[in-house]
């Protein structure tokens, strides 16, 4: 019974560790619904005013 205890306090020290190290990367606050929502999908770049237009596809 006390190896479970000790494996306990070792994997919560482990998680803690982990969580605080990661500072602002880990949101631990749920999910999210409505305008608060940020999608990680990567933009399109913008081509810079002076570049040729890209020609369309036939």
């Amino acid at each position: 019974m006390w190896k479970i205890a000790i494996g306990f306090a070792v994997f919560a020290a482990i998680a803690l560790f982990v969580i605080l190290k990661a500072g602002d990367k880990v949101d631990m606050s749920g999910e999210k619904h409505g305008g608060d929502t940020t999608t990680h999908v990567p933009s399109e770049p913008t081509p810079s005013p002076g570049a040729p237009a890209a020609a369309p596809a036939k």
